[in-house]
């Protein structure tokens, strides 16, 4: 596979950091390439190599690259990487290491699987492994271990790990066919560099183990999200075989366990995510809380309020922000209140078209068409804020999320549900309620569209508290120092 190159070499710097994402900077908007655009520009000083992990290829990043950026597009799916078949008992190599790869994910064994994908990582260093993965004796490699595994597992004796199930020929193709994707990213040569930073768990953390097994460059890890807790929320209602879904599973579990082990310094967005940390397998001196911050003289307070009771909604349309709670509790709102209206700013990422399709299907069914609209990304993110007299957010899972503490510095109480470090954000600047609880939410917008004095006392609070906590120059003293402590605890 040869990466595509999205801009020019940068010049040198103080720094020079190999920055790994998946899905999001710079191939779109929001979220979290906000937060990694506040990085980059605000670290100048520093040069930024990016490995991207896509689904597929792209021509063109969405977001324009600051001087001190280059990156590097690293699809999942696509052209295949070179083969490496050259040397004699290189099939030989790639068959032991899938069958070690294999016996851990069945067994679900930490070190085996570690070994196994460093494995894969110096293989991928001398070429491509797609042409011996893809085929008919790994098919079979693959069914019989894993049906073997399956039959090891005694019905009703305790188990310590999920029981897996018994697999189809279908599961093994499945299976056989994501593991070769999911392995590609080790055949992209690893940026040099003084110091890694993956922007998340999972296949961008996956690129900086392969970055520190092949230079020895020790990375630090921010975690906006729990990455392994986000798969358990999505594959929960995935069309699915429950063999593809358990083995996937076993894979991400493992894998994020290997990056919390490799991190020098683990960073989450918030306290809520130490104990999944903890749990998956990072040492607690390893982890640091760093908040997410903003520039509160790009989020000024907004002084006037519609003159009709609106709520705003801003973020990407994804099945995790559970929208479709969000208008089903509009619809009670709106009931008693007939004029209000809920505007839902923000784009579509690609393979969320469905999910973007069933929130307008159960608009309509609801008869709420001229009550609620889609209204797709806005050129100045504070127009957004400002059509609200409040801020919702109804996501069943969250980092520290930037359209709330941006809300807030605007001076708009948000309601919000109890997920990950959204608590800690809003503190008692605004109403926490439970996820997928359509009552407490439509009790709570009703609440804050009704008592305009509440609105503003917790609209004051909400930028007090931003001032004090969330601003962009504490987070961007934060990853200054993060670097050098994970370089010196490397040389250690």
């Amino acid at each position: 596979m040869t990466p595509v190159l999205l801009s020019p070499a940068f010049s040198n710097a103080s720094l020079r950091v190999a920055l790994y994402t998946e899905g999001t900077y710079p191939q779109s908007h929001g979220g979290v390439s906000v937060w990694v655009d506040q990085l980059v520009r605000g670290l100048g000083d520093h040069a930024f190599d990016v490995r991207a992990i896509t689904g597929v290829p792209y021509p063109r990043p969405a977001m324009e690259l600051p001087a001190n950026v280059r990156a590097v597009a690293v699809p999942l799916w696509g052209e295949a990487p070179r083969s490496g078949g050259r040397q004699p008992d290189w099939a030989h190599r790639v068959s032991d290491a899938f069958a070690a790869l294999i016996g851990a994910l069945c067994d679900l064994n930490q070190a085996a699987f570690a070994v196994a994908l460093r494995t894969f990582a110096a293989l991928g260093r001398s070429g491509g492994f797609t042409a011996v993965l893809d085929s008919p004796r790994m098919t079979r490699m693959l069914l019989e271990t894993w049906s073997a595994a399956s039959a090891r597992q005694r019905p009703g004796r305790e188990r310590s790990a999920p029981r897996l199930p018994t697999p189809s020929v279908a599961d093994a193709l499945d299976v056989q066919t994501w593991l070769e994707h999911a392995l590609r990213p080790l055949c992209t040569p690893a940026p040099e560099a003084e110091v890694g930073h993956a922007v998340s768990n999972g296949f961008a953390g996956m690129l900086a183990l392969n970055g520190l097994w092949t230079h020895g460059t020790p990375f630090v890890l921010t975690e906006h999200g729990v990455y392994m807790r986000e798969r358990y929320l999505e594959f929960r209602r995935a069309p699915y075989s429950p063999g593809f879904k358990g083995m996937l599973l076993r894979f991400y579990r493992l894998l994020t366990t290997t990056v919390y082990q490799g991190a020098a310094l683990v960073l989450p967005g918030s306290q809520y995510n130490r104990r999944w940390e903890e749990r998956l397998g990072t040492h607690p001196d390893k982890i640091h809380c760093v908040y997410n911050g903003i520039d509160p003289e790009i989020f000024p307070v907004a002084e006037d309020e519609p003159s009709q009771p609106v709520v705003s909604w801003v973020g990407r349309i994804d099945p995790l922000k559970d929208i479709e709670t969000l208008i089903r509790a509009f619809d009670l709102v709106r009931r008693q209140r007939p004029t209000a209206r809920l505007r839902l700013f923000g784009g579509v990422p690609a393979g969320n078209e469905g999910y973007a399709q069933a929130c307008e299907t159960l608009t309509d069914q609801l008869n709420l068409r001229e009550h609620v609209t889609f209204e797709g990304r806005v050129a100045d993110i504070t127009d957004a804020y400002r059509a609200g007299q409040i801020v919702a957010l109804t996501s069943v899972s969250e980092g520290f999320p930037y359209s709330v503490i941006e809300a807030m510095a605007m001076g708009r109480p948000p309601v919000a549900t109890r997920v990950g470090g959204v608590p800690e954000a809003v503190g008692d600047a605004g109403l926490i309620v439970r996820p997928r609880d359509v009552m407490g939410v439509a009790s709570a917008l009703g609440r804050l569209l009704d008592d305009a004095p509440l609105r503003s006392r917790l609209g004051r609070a909400a930028r007090e508290r931003v001032m004090e906590l969330f601003t962009l120059d504490g987070c961007l003293v934060a990853y200054r120092r993060a670097y050098p402590t994970a370089m010196a605890g490397s040389a250690g």
